[in-house]
This record gives structure tokens, sequence and C-alpha cells, in this order.
């Protein structure tokens, strides 16, 4: 991962603002049938979960298993 950013500053255009449908991390709990899946994500993001998984003593795949799944029910 040896792409370099270049930064400008240039105005940016905003896209179209969405409500926010997500829980909050505190009420992601799953408990449901499962399949085995690999996904890539940035080591930020599963930094984050990590964290938020941490404070609710869950695992960050448990987390975003829920975030998947409610993302699906709502298509």
């Amino acid at each position: 991962m040896n792409n370099k950013i270049t930064y400008t500053d240039e105005p940016m255009e905003l896209g179209e603002v969405v409500e926010d449908f997500l829980p909050s991390p505190e009420e992601l709990i799953a408990k449901k049938n499962k399949l085995k899946v690999t996904l890539e994500l940035t080591e930020e993001t599963i930094c984050f979960l990590k964290a938020e998984a941490a404070k609710q003593q869950k695992s960050y795949q448990e987390i975003i298993s829920v975030l998947v799944n409610q993302y699906a029910q709502k298509r």
C-alpha cells in the first residue's frame, strides 16, 4: 500500500445527506446462525471497531456482523 495521497485546497462538493439508520455501537448484538466470510477493511476501520468492541466486551467481528445484517435488512 504505497499509494501517495495528494491533498489540495480546492473546495469539496458534499454528497447527499442521508438519514443515519445504523445503530449506535452499544446497540450491536448478534445472535443468529452465521456463515464465515473473508472481508478486507482499512486498518483505521478495524482499530475503531476493536475499540468499540472492547468498550462493550464484544468481539469486533460480532459488531461487523450486526452492521452488515442491519444494512441488509434496510434494503
